[in-house]
């Protein structure tokens, strides 16, 4: 963690940006107490794997198939 004044960042804030960018952390300090932290953002998404529930199921063949009447009527409220 690097300690910086708020009149540090407000004259090169792009230096400080860059700094965050490149992993580290920044504590913004005001009048000798910290205020703030700036910190990278972290990406904690994994992808999921491919084929993750494989044969655990199957398509039917009419799958794609128009409903019946009956269901379609009952959605329609009818």
């Amino acid at each position: 963690m690097v300690n910086v004044t708020i009149d540090e960042i407000q004259h090169d804030p792009l230096k400080y940006l860059d700094r965050v960018e490149a992993g580290e952390t920044l504590v913004i300090i005001k009048s000798n107490k910290a205020i703030a932290e700036i910190k990278p953002i972290t990406s904690s998404k994994q992808l999921r794997p491919f084929g993750l529930c494989a044969g655990e199921f199957t398509v039917p063949d009419d799958f794609d198939a128009p409903l019946p009447e009956d269901l379609l009527s009952a959605f329609e409220g009818k």
